[in-house]
């Protein structure tokens, strides 16, 4: 028998008051004036890490970046693999390609100039890269990124483009060039396809729903999955927002659980960044762009 399969681990790097679920209660203009619990809880993950030697990938919003700048260094140092989230959580269907041009030039300028070496990695919020901003992955190619893993291949009431290759591989934009994608990860029940990529889909389902998923990704068809969770996920002291049932669900499940379970998750499977598991498939083959001297981080 092989060696297992190397698959993704990944980080969503943003506050708890920054989720699409929260965000009918929320006022965008209010962010700053909120408890942020970020920093905390990506320090437990970074410990959680620790503690088995994994690295992995670190998709870090900018607004968040702008503010804790000390924490995004953290994480490099570490040997993680910085990553962009883009600037706002703002969807992208909800944006002009004008305004995400912009938010993904800032995102990513700000991340290198505080890590002093290249971001080759972009997720969209909310996974919002849907058949209706698939336009945006022309703006990734343009910007300079060399992979995205914002496509999930499920039905969704806010994300997914059914239908998609479940495959890491070569997406193409719609001007016809491509772009290195690992798509977000679903096994089959019954016929049905179900989310077992991390998240709230982690907390919601049963542990041995999420670990019979993943290992019919590895041994069944014989392909790495990508795995994800927000800081906010191992906080169950996190303040209750008051909203709709459906979105108070999504957020507040299992919180308490959350942080065993990925105990038990690390312990189970392999993982790597996301860059190193593309490399390995040969779906990545440049080696990451230097940046341009002018562009280099100094000690701040």
């Amino acid at each position: 028998m092989g060696e297992p399969i190397l698959n993704a681990f990944s980080v969503d790097v943003e506050d708890y008051f920054q989720v699409a679920n929260l965000a009918p209660a929320i006022a965008r203009d209010s962010w700053s004036q909120r408890e942020s619990r970020v920093e905390r809880n990506t320090q437990r993950l970074l410990e959680l890490l620790a503690e088995r030697s994994i690295r992995g990938t670190f998709f870090v919003l900018g607004w968040i970046a702008e503010r804790h700048p000390g924490l995004i260094r953290r994480i490099a140092q570490a040997g993680h693999e910085i990553a962009s989230h883009g600037f706002s959580h703002q969807l992208i269907y909800r944006q002009s390609p004008g305004e995400f041009r912009e938010e993904t030039v800032r995102s990513k300028r700000l991340l290198e100039d505080l890590i002093g070496t290249a971001v080759i990695g972009y997720r969209a919020a909310s996974f919002s890269i849907t058949r209706d901003s698939l336009w945006a992955l022309d703006v990734l190619i343009d910007t300079g990124f060399r992979y995205d893993s914002s496509i999930f291949p499920i039905r969704h009431d806010r994300y997914g483009i059914p239908g998609a290759s479940p495959e890491p591989g070569r997406v193409a934009a719609p001007s016809g060039r491509t772009l290195a994608e690992f798509p977000m990860s679903a096994a089959s029940f019954f016929g049905l396809q179900v989310p077992v990529s991390g998240g709230g889909y982690f907390r919601l389902l049963p542990y041995w729903v999420t670990r019979r998923g993943l290992r019919q990704i590895n041994e069944s068809y014989h392909r790495p999955f990508t795995f994800y969770l927000h800081p906010w996920e191992v906080d169950p002291g996190q303040p209750r927002v008051k909203v709709g049932w459906l979105a108070h669900l999504r957020h507040y499940t299992n919180l308490n659980r959350c942080e065993e379970r990925l105990r038990r998750l690390l312990t189970e499977f392999r993982f790597a960044p996301l860059r190193e598991v593309l490399r390995a498939r040969e779906i990545l083959v440049e080696e990451p762009a230097t940046l341009a001297p002018d562009r280099v981080a100094f000690s701040r």
